[in-house]
């Protein structure tokens, strides 16, 4: 079967991708190769581009999404994208839709509009967990509905990277789709549920040695010392245990924010960048470039390579198992855009 065809929206520094791929190894395991190939990636965010073009060789579509025409992008069977969610609001309206708060909510719809209008095999979302509760829980059940008017059977998850293999809790909504027509239902029952005494801990990715500038400075530390009985903070992590979410802010982490933090013979210091590309997952040959600042960035707003994998791996299974349905999926797919044109 010929390599599946992914574009890649909202690509970031390519967490996804480098799942999506497979064929890299961490922490001694190998994830072979998926048989997938990324034909078109978009972002805005430039230094995340720039990353991702160091590691795969494509450099990246920077425009706004809201200005690329569906006629502009190439062929794909797959589309992928985690879409911003803050700024959903549901419309009191009877039937209640969902409605914008500002231009980052139009994305989501974007990427509607682009399965509507290139009819891909199938669609893999993610976001953070926190959008199962937005406005009220009222957001998620019509983001669902309006993927399915995309003409997709969607089902979604919650998935936790620390029982993938990761060494962080880290909580993500997996959403996938696959066209109505394949008649495909999809479960997530291939992804890992690795027990609590099988999770990898912290100390397997962190340096013994690194330079002072990451280190906090004894004014920060008495500080932190001073508030944190009523502020709860200063979250020392447990090497001996899975790390706590890392995020897109940790060039500007202080003592005093919620912030995962090491404290090491006493000294606290922050992560650093390739610290944090490990507690993600990705492999160690993955290329850092550009200021810490823009690392912790791209890094922080990653979805972790390895939990991507398995559901990569899953979706392509599912593919494999419906290869007389897709024996003439490329004219299906043609044809379908001609009827929509």
């Amino acid at each position: 079967m010929a390599k599946l065809k992914v574009a890649s929206l909202f690509c970031g520094c390519g967490g996804t991708d480098v799942g999506l791929l497979g064929d890299f190894e961490y922490l001694n395991t190998k994830y072979p190769g998926n048989n997938m190939e990324i034909v078109y990636a978009n972002d805005i965010d430039e230094n995340a581009c720039k990353l991702f073009e160091d590691n795969f060789g494509i450099k990246p579509d920077n425009r706004d999404i809201r200005e690329v025409s569906s006629d502009e992008l190439p062929d794909f069977d797959i589309l992928t994208g985690g879409f911003p969610c803050q700024s959903f609001s549901v419309v009191a309206q009877n039937p209640k839709r969902l409605g914008i708060k500002d231009d980052r909510g139009k994305l989501f719809f974007e990427m509607c509009r682009i399965l509507r209008e290139k009819h891909p095999m199938c669609f893999i979302a993610e976001n953070v967990k926190g959008i199962l509760s937005a406005n009220k829980k009222e957001a998620f059940p019509l983001i669902i509905e309006e993927f399915e008017n995309s003409g997709y059977s969607v089902t979604y998850s919650i998935l936790n990277s620390v029982k993938c293999g990761v060494p962080q809790k880290r909580e993500r909504v997996i959403i996938v789709g696959f066209r109505k027509d394949l008649n495909i239902s999809f479960d997530f029952s291939d992804i890992p549920e690795r027990s609590e005494d099988e999770y990898v801990p912290l100390k397997k990715v962190i340096d013994s040695v690194v330079d002072e500038k990451y280190f906090f400075s004894e004014r920060a530390v008495q500080g932190m010392l001073r508030k944190r009985a009523m502020m709860n903070k200063g979250r020392a992590q447990d090497v001996s245990k899975p790390c706590n979410t890392v995020g897109s802010h940790l060039a500007k982490v202080s003592l005093n924010s919620t912030d995962p933090v090491l404290l090491v013979d006493g000294r606290y210091r922050r992560f650093t960048p390739r610290e944090v590309a490990r507690i993600q997952s990705f492999p160690e040959n993955y290329k850092l470039s550009g200021t810490d600042s823009a690392q912790y960035r791209a890094l922080g707003n990653a979805i972790p390579p390895v939990m991507f994998w398995y559901v990569a791996r899953s979706v392509q299974s599912y593919l494999d198992k419906s290869k007389g349905k897709l024996s003439n999926i490329n004219d299906k797919s043609v044809d379908n855009r001609a009827e929509h044109a």
